[in-house]
């Protein structure tokens, strides 16, 4: 990557850098080989929880480093342009955590946290279902009190870190209505609980995606994050946050796609002078470049809104449409650039633009992202005006 990052201080600029030369000499060169063959790299996952990546934004009580969210963001851009499927399974790691950081006791942190933030422990977020992905309120997984347990039947689906988690953040129905959702960190190993098989993706091929079943699942009540009905708040607080992570992880995605495609330019000739030299091929890669630019802007203004503890529910649905728009347009674009080379396995560009499609459909669909837009300036719209006193 060749992106001159404005940073907060010197050990932020230290912290993105260690992550960046990890990403081009560790994840970069085994991308490829993995994809290919569907493996999961669990074992460089950890690695980077071990660096401090899913700590970044927590207290140092826990083991987090304390930085802003926007200095992790940049991090997660970094690993993302390396390799998407562990930009996205660090993004993944990272939401996992949050309903504890900010939700659960003091308690529940002390025992549970230092374990999920350093790298010892993998995640999933288990909130869509078959029939109740977008829909929260149509969830159907249930949660009955037993005593001290909850006993938790139902299945979850397109669950990234599906088969291979060892502790699931999951959201299950207490009671009836829109605020009968409840949040639980449930053991992966816990008896009850089964994987389906992996699901057969067109791009992100090393990450396993599963459904996870639940039949009477016994779960410690202290297991249980925030009160009883709390659960969907939790849920979408925690997927603003997840927003972010995924827009960063697509600008890294468009980052990679542009790199490459100016380097092919300057190298492919035609007509005796290289493709570079075209007007056409330089106004295709400058708006390659303006569409990165302008996602890497939009993602760190909502991240910066969310540092300075304002709301940001908005910026993160403007980021996680506009970065993801973008990344499948500059990944086709790159196709383009390198032609028929571009579609072949020989270049990652095909590889990329088979990525960036994902990320337009997870964390809440482009089109969600664009409901939230609406209702959020509709909601605006509808107040009512202030009357002018001098009339």
């Amino acid at each position: 990557m060749t992106v001159d990052r404005l940073l907060p201080s010197e050990e932020a600029r230290d912290l993105v850098a260690a992550v960046a030369g990890f990403a081009r000499e560790e994840l970069a060169p085994r991308a490829a080989k993995a994809e290919e063959v569907g493996e999961f790299p669990r074992d460089l996952v950890a690695q980077l929880g071990e660096m401090g990546l899913f700590a970044m934004t927590h207290q140092e009580r826990w083991g987090g480093l304390e930085q802003p969210y926007e200095v992790y963001l940049q991090a997660l851009e970094e690993i993302a342009s390396a390799w998407f499927t562990v930009g996205v399974s660090v993004s993944v790691q990272v939401m996992t955590c949050l309903a504890l950081a900010h939700e659960g006791t003091d308690a529940q942190r002390d025992a549970l946290l230092p374990a999920m933030l350093g790298g010892e422990l993998l995640g999933a977020y288990c909130l869509s279902e078959a029939q109740a992905g977008s829909d929260v309120a149509a969830m159907t997984t249930r949660a009955v009190r037993d005593g001290e347990d909850y006993l938790i039947t139902g299945s979850k689906a397109w669950i990234t870190h599906g088969d291979v988690a060892d502790y699931y953040t999951l959201f299950a129905r207490t009671r009836p209505g829109s605020r009968g959702v409840s949040a639980f960190l449930v053991p992966a190993d816990a008896e009850g609980i089964s994987t389906g098989a992996r699901e057969r993706k067109m791009g992100m091929t090393a990450s396993p995606t599963t459904a996870v079943h639940l039949d009477g699942v016994r779960v410690a009540a202290d297991r249980r994050i925030g009160a009883e009905g709390e659960g969907v708040r939790i849920a979408l607080e925690s997927l603003d946050s997840g927003r972010l992570g995924i827009a960063a992880c697509a600008t890294g995605l468009a980052q990679a796609a542009l790199d490459a495609a100016v380097g092919y330019a300057e190298e492919r000739e035609q007509f005796g002078q290289p493709i570079a030299a075209f007007q056409g091929m330089q106004f295709l890669l400058a708006d390659m470049a303006a569409a990165t630019d302008s996602a890497r802007a939009t993602y760190l203004h909502a991240a910066r809104r969310r540092d300075a503890g304002m709301s940001f529910s908005r910026e993160a649905a403007v980021a996680k449409l506009v970065c993801t728009d973008a990344a499948m347009r500059v990944t086709t674009d790159a196709v383009q650039v390198l032609g028929g080379y571009g579609y072949t396995r020989d270049f990652p560009v095909e590889r990329w633009m088979r990525e960036a499609k994902v990320s337009q459909i997870f964390e809440g669909t482009n089109q969600i992202q664009r409901l939230v837009l609406a209702r959020h300036l509709l909601r605006r719209s509808s107040r009512p005006t202030q009357r002018d006193p001098r009339r």
